[in-house]
């Protein structure tokens, strides 16, 4: 039998195995670890690739789009200097926020997202930028191209999430929101942490 190319005969590793999407940095592949469903933190584990329950979200607060990150990124040195409050980028793949109309409600899946920009979160003193995008091909979302396009609305609602999803109870919160910023700052981001994988990982 003649296999399909390319043809994995064993999973490939989701952070590394699989391509950073057809057009990078303007249209990316996202691997989602939630979706707006879950009350629980799945988060991949960097060893074998698998999700893994990371913790039980302690607050109130529900993701508002699908939440995962673009393979083949990592927040390092260069991701770190377009962060001017940080220290340095936070050595994860860089995580991205997809926007949906129709509701999906599995996580381990692959999607193609167009980039329209980003959340700079700082995470004890680290980049942890969050992208966000639209799903590719979505029609109800079609003409969002940028930041400042989408609803006021769902721009707050993701501050609010990523400003209260690590809030613990008598703990200082060491996480807070630098600044939101458009689809042009969130190209040079995905290129950085390109850059970046490659210089630690390799091609």
């Amino acid at each position: 039998m003649k296999f399909p190319s390319p043809f994995f005969r064993w999973r490939p590793h989701p952070w590394h195995g699989l391509e950073a999407g057809p057009n990078p940095p303007k249209l990316v592949h996202a691997y989602i670890e939630i979706s707006p469903f879950d009350l629980v933190k799945y988060e991949v584990d960097k060893e074998t690739g698998y999700l893994r329950v990371d913790r039980p979200q302690r607050s109130s607060s529900i993701p508002p789009t699908l939440y995962g990150f673009i393979p083949r990124t990592y927040c390092g040195s260069r991701v770190g200097k377009l962060s001017p409050k940080s220290t340095r980028g936070d050595g994860d793949p860089l995580d991205i926020c997809v926007i949906s109309e129709r509701p999906i409600t599995k996580s381990e899946i692959i999607l193609n997202a167009r980039v329209v920009g980003g959340i700079q979160m700082i995470d004890d003193g680290e980049a942890d930028d969050k992208i966000v995008a639209i799903l590719y091909n979505d029609s109800f979302w079609q003409d969002i191209n940028d930041l400042p396009d989408l609803p006021k609305a769902l721009i707050e609602r993701l501050q609010h999430y990523f400003s209260t999803y690590k809030l613990i109870p008598g703990k200082e919160d060491l996480t807070y929101i630098a600044d939101i910023y458009n689809a042009e700052h969130a190209f040079k981001v995905v290129e950085a942490a390109l850059l970046d994988y490659e210089e630690t990982y390799g091609e």
